[in-house]
């Protein structure tokens, strides 16, 4: 009989097999649990250069001083299945702020090691469902005794990517759980070293882990940081599933999952005094830690004894080199906060086939008040490099009843240059074979708009939407029309000849300027609609089901001196289906018309509609067209949509080894459009995800014929 300890007999995939098989239930077993955890962060800026101030999470780096320690002591609550409510109580540091692994850091303290993912999904787990299929297991050794073995299996991908990992766990025998796991990796710019080590078997932490310690190293263009984070959690209660309550009675609606969710940090409870935190410390302070300690508070003390005057001049120019090259928060007390990234940032510029090089700015402003009534502010600028046309925008929403997600939303802009419905019959009556934009002068207007509404949830999942619209559209290139006058006065012309009129349509043809008018009702309904309850404010989460909106518009004539009368309508359905191991199928379709019109007017859909300054893979939820005209937009009275996209993180490119590591995820687009002159519109697509960048390919056909290649290209560096 073979001995347990001797490795050649054992197989590391039968054992695997075991674990996996359980990993499932000991996922779930944890209903809740409360927890006091420890957070210890060193930061040591090994290289560094002027770059390192356009990455938007980075804190802000003194002078001279290299390395950085920080300190957090928190109540953490959580909820099944994945909830994680984490209330700091307590901070010190030798830093302005926390640095959070570029704002990932809460992924790796906040892991289910029997999930099929880690970190938040980006990361396919050795205890996947489907992990055999690209990792490989291999026995290192066996440890403890006969009846208590305990197993420590390495694991490795079988190809390389950065969504697989590598490192090693160690099993228990007999319930086949978990003592601690050990993967390397790499995520965004980040390549991590992460140890979690779990309660001992028949504990009550048996299926939960109790010590964290992740080594990271960021490098960016010449930018080197190491950071190392240790994580202590004390739990304080832990509650394990009961088969008996499964069905236990909800007095709550069962889409209300306010008793899991309550992400709100309480920053009045948040004590930085550092003798205060001396007496939370679980782990004690090394002598070097210490000694950072020490030197933060006396160069502290002694720049504030110290303080040169301010020279005003030299003070306005170093906050607008600050400005124009570092990502900053300006903090107004007791007015709100507003925070815009550099101004002269790479990083916020983006390619598409259709519409060329844009780049593009925001600022935010936010204020809460009382009741969690909340005031948000955020002006846009962008510039669009292929048309040479600048835009801006003025967006803001006061959510003054936020348990109904009651709020009034104003915004004002300019938009695209669209030309008038004047066009669309001489367009329509084209035959295709000859159809062309090229030799048809479009008498461009550009737009000038204001757009009030107010939304509110009726029910939970019906949302209306009323409010209205106004356009001021002034021709682009104005026409060499003009009316002259006689030179005999009035008086002689009406002896003469009597009074002369211009002709109706020649008046509507030297028209520069048109003005419009029209009230808005939007219905928007999404059937079992999930939220939680965050103090008084309602956040909506997920559906199972799709989400269907009908859109209405009236145009009327002779408010505010508008012309023109129509109605717009338009039906949009939406729906997300997670199919599980980060793969996605997303679906939407939509149809509008224009209907009930008289004199001119404007075909603007609110659906169908081109973006200026396209922001990336998730607008609209990958729903948009990347190779259509945008002359087509405004050519029609009528429209039918519809756009299918499959995500997975192995799709096509998981064989090619040694090009397609650093790809995150892939995508197929499959989208189609019916109008006049295209029946169909088809657009197929392939794009990647990366760190960086997102690039798509797109080929195009119109009425099944081909037309034309086209690519998409957006910078996603810290967007994720």
């Amino acid at each position: 009989m073979p001995s347990p300890y001797d490795i050649k007999s054992l197989s590391a995939d039968s054992i695997m097999k075991k674990v996996i098989f359980f990993a499932p239930f000991y996922e779930t077993i944890i209903d809740d649990y409360r927890a006091e955890l420890y957070i210890k962060g060193k930061v040591n800026i090994r290289k560094k250069n002027h770059i390192l101030r356009f990455i938007p999470t980075m804190f802000r780096i003194r002078k001279g001083v290299r390395e950085y320690l920080m300190e957090t002591y928190s109540d953490l609550h959580f909820t099944a299945p994945d909830i994680y409510d984490q209330k700091i109580k307590a901070s010190v540091g030798t830093s302005s702020e926390f640095w959070e692994l570029d704002g990932r850091l809460p992924e790796y303290f906040h892991v289910n090691i029997y999930a099929s993912t880690l970190l938040y999904d980006k990361l396919l787990s050795p205890l996947a469902p489907n992990a055999m299929k690209y990792y490989s297991y291999h026995i290192d050794s066996v440890m403890g005794k006969m009846h208590e073995l305990q197993y420590k299996i390495s694991f490795k991908p079988k190809s390389k990517s950065f969504q697989l990992v590598s490192g090693h766990m160690v099993v228990s025998e007999n319930v086949w759980s978990v003592r601690e796991m050990h993967f390397i990796g790499r995520s965004e710019m980040l390549r991590f070293n992460n140890m979690i080590r779990m309660g001992d078997v028949g504990e009550s932490d048996e299926f939960l882990p109790v010590h964290y310690d992740v080594d990271a190293t960021f490098r960016f263009l010449g930018n080197v940081i190491d950071a190392n984070y240790i994580a202590a959690l004390d739990y304080k209660s832990i509650i394990q599933k009961d088969p008996s309550q499964l069905e236990r009675k909800r007095l709550k609606s069962k889409y209300d999952l306010s008793e899991s969710y309550t992400l709100r940090t309480d920053t009045n409870a948040n004590k930085t005094d550092s003798a205060y935190f001396a007496s939370l410390r679980p782990i004690p302070l090394s002598s070097h830690e210490q000694e950072l300690y020490q030197d933060f508070f006396l160069r502290r003390d002694t720049l504030q004894r110290y303080k040169k005057p301010k020279n005003k001049n030299l003070e306005f120019w170093g906050q607008i080199g600050d400005a124009l090259i570092s990502r900053y928060t300006v903090d107004l007390s007791k007015m709100g906060s507003v925070r815009c990234s550099p101004l002269i940032n790479p990083f916020l510029l983006s390619y598409s086939g259709n519409n060329g090089f844009s780049y593009r700015q925001e600022f935010k402003y936010n204020r809460l008040f009382t009741g969690d009534r909340l005031l948000r502010i955020v002006p846009r600028l962008g510039y669009n490099f292929k048309y040479k046309e600048l835009y801006w925008s003025v967006r803001s929403d006061f959510d003054y009843w936020p348990r109904k997600r009651a709020a009034f939303h104003v915004s004002v802009g300019n938009g695209h240059r669209i030309y008038s419905s004047r066009m669309l019959d001489e367009l329509k009556n084209m035959p295709d074979s000859i159809f062309d934009f090229d030799r048809v002068y479009l008498d461009y207007f550009n737009d000038l708009y204001l757009e009030v509404r107010h939304s509110w949830e009726i029910v939970n999942g019906l949302s209306l939407d009323l409010g209205f619209s106004m356009h001021k559209r002034t021709e682009a290139n104005r026409s060499l029309f003009v009316t002259t006058k006689s030179v005999q006065s009035e008086k002689e012309k009406e002896k003469e000849e009597g009074p002369t009129t211009t002709p109706p349509a020649w008046e509507e043809k030297m028209r520069h300027s048109y003005n419009s008018f029209a009230p808005r009702v939007r219905l928007t309904w999404t059937p079992g609609q999930y939220y939680y309850m965050n103090g008084d404010r309602k956040v909506n989460l997920h559906s199972k089901y799709p989400s269907f909106s009908v859109d209405w518009e009236r145009g009327i004539d002779g408010v505010f001196k508008s012309t023109g009368t129509y109605e717009r309508i338009e039906v949009d359905i939406q729906h997300s289906i997670p199919l599980g191991l980060m793969r996605d199928f997303y679906l939407r379709f939509g149809w509008g018309a224009f209907t009930n019109q008289k004199d001119i007017y404007f075909v603007d859909f609110a659906n169908l509609t081109r973006s200026n300054l396209p922001v990336g893979w998730n607008d609209e939820i990958g729903g948009v067209f990347q190779l259509l005209d945008g002359r087509w937009y405004n050519s029609s009275r009528k429209y039918l949509r519809g756009h299918l996209t499959y995500e997975s993180p192995f799709l096509l490119l998981r064989h090619l080894v040694k090009y397609t590591q650093h790809v995150l995820n892939e995508r197929l687009y499959l989208n189609a459009l019916v109008m006049p002159h295209l029946n169909p519109y088809v657009e197929v697509g392939y794009g990647i995800g990366t760190n960086i960048f997102d690039f798509g390919v797109f080929c195009s056909f119109a009425n099944w014929k081909y037309q034309e290649i086209g690519c998409k290209f957006t910078f996603e560096l810290f967007n994720r």
